[in-house]
């Protein structure tokens, strides 16, 4: 019976398949690791996960873990989307310094191509910050980062927490309220559900 049973467990693997997965075409279609599976469709939506270092072959962004799920599958290539990111906690306790205040702030965002978006954004002072000062920097980062996204689509808003553009151009502004060491986008999530429709455009009026 023991003999059987191998038997048959190893022609299942062999009936299955192997699926390359890459990246977005954003981040250049780079292969990130294989899948298995007994045909394409129970590929598809899956979740891979990479570092940015690896996909970059920056491995100074090793501490950044990219999330992405099988979009389409073609052939034994399957490509995906982004779906989010995450810095180690490793990292993140690097960046706590003594006699500093650490700010998160949770800003939900919506793309141009209607994708929900939750961004947590990191503040990390110079000077221990009080609670009004606190209050002003969160709400300063909200309403930059807000205003900001209604230009944004997905492939803009990734390429500008992968590039660092967007905590830069949050940093000019917070350090006009207080002293602050730095600003990093620290996680993402990209809703699962249904997108929110886009804006419709703007019509003229048709004249009486």
């Amino acid at each position: 019976m023991a003999k059987k049973q191998v038997g048959r467990r190893v022609e299942g693997w062999k009936a299955k398949s192997w699926f390359k997965v890459h990246t977005p075409e954003n981040l250049g279609k780079t292969y990130i690791g294989d899948t298995i599976a007994n045909d394409a469709e129970s590929v598809v939506g899956r979740i891979m996960q990479a570092t940015l270092g690896e996909i970059t072959n920056d491995y100074a962004k090793q501490h950044i873990k990219m999330r992405f799920r099988v979009a389409t599958v073609t052939g034994d290539a399957a490509y995906t989307e982004f779906v989010g990111h995450e810095v180690t906690r490793d990292y993140l306790r690097s960046l706590i310094k003594r006699r500093s205040t650490r700010i998160d702030c949770l800003v939900p965002i919506v793309t141009k191509e209607g994708k929900k978006v939750r961004l947590t954004i990191s503040c990390y002072t110079l000077a221990r910050a009080n609670v009004s000062q606190i209050h002003a920097i969160r709400n300063a980062i909200t309403a930059n980062v807000k205003a900001q996204a209604q230009a944004w689509d997905l492939n803009t808003l990734v390429n500008g927490i992968v590039g660092g553009e967007i905590s830069r151009d949050v940093f000019k502004v917070v350090k006009t309220l207080y002293p602050i060491r730095r600003i990093e986008i620290i996680k993402s999530k990209v809703g699962t559900g249904a997108s929110a429709p886009a804006p419709a455009p703007e019509t003229a009026a048709a004249p009486a």
